[in-house]
């Protein structure tokens, strides 16, 4: 019976181990009101330079095939 408690304890402190990074991520989520580590940036309301470029092809496309 010794050996059934052990190995108990054991799964326990392995499922601890395992389950902690989901613990921390759903404490620190609840914890910004619903955003998990904060604002980080604002999202589309800043300028990329990849989208600027990218819609910028694609006008050029559109002009290209529109003529």
């Amino acid at each position: 019976m010794g050996g059934v408690i052990e190995l108990m304890v054991l799964m326990l402190i392995i499922a601890v181990f395992a389950f902690a990074p989901l613990g921390y991520f759903i404490y620190m989520y609840t914890m910004k009101n619903g955003e998990p580590f904060g604002d980080i940036e604002p999202h589309g309301d800043s300028e990329s330079a990849l989208l600027s470029n990218v819609a910028r092809i694609i006008e050029m496309v559109r002009h290209k095939i529109g003529k």
